[in-house]
């Protein structure tokens, strides 16, 4: 997490005076730990990428979800997303996020917080990676093996973003989730 701090503190501001981290990489790779820890050390709200994603098939849709969240904050303005609930399998209330400040931090974690589409308003990029297997295994842990299918259909379509995007190429951090 030095690291990651380093780099937040050495790079230029993004958001209109303040700084925005994504940590990125496949799901259950360790992204939720890292960026509670810099959320822990820093005050910064964290934005999680499962709450922006229309159920497991919504990775690719979800660039929209992220303009109109970072967009408005590089301009100094609040932010907003709907909120996906996973329980009704829909999406629910709009969620506004005000912008932090100047020298403030918004951390966005989950596959896809590193997409192109918003790259030119993150400060740091930070890839966070996991063997396959150790992956699958703590996301069943976390939401049951009845999901498990969901889970192998869902990395599938993780390894097709991130090689689409090249999103580990273009991190500016790779960080290992098993540590």
């Amino acid at each position: 997490m030095g690291r990651v701090r380093a780099l937040l503190d050495e790079r230029p501001a993004t958001l209109a005076g303040a700084r925005l981290l994504c940590v990125d990489g496949p799901g259950g790779s360790g992204k939720t730990t890292l960026a509670a820890g810099v959320a822990a050390a820093t005050g910064a709200p964290v934005v999680h990428m499962d709450d922006l994603y229309d159920g497991w098939a919504g990775l690719e849709g979800v660039d929209g979800q992220l303009g109109t969240l970072l967009r408005p904050l590089a301009q100094g303005r609040p932010g907003a997303y709907r909120r996906y609930d996973w329980h009704a399998h829909a999406f629910a209330e709009t969620v506004a996020l005000p912008h932090p400040g100047p020298g403030g931090l918004v951390v966005v974690e989950g596959v896809g917080s590193g997409s192109p589409e918003v790259a030119d308003l993150v400060t740091v990029l930070v890839w966070v990676e996991a063997p396959r297997e150790v992956r699958l295994r703590r996301g069943l842990a976390r939401d049951g093996e009845d999901l498990r299918a969901e889970w192998v259909a869902w990395q599938a379509r993780e390894d097709a973003h991130h090689a689409r995007h090249r999103t580990r190429a273009r991190a500016d951090l790779v960080v290992d989730g098993t540590a």
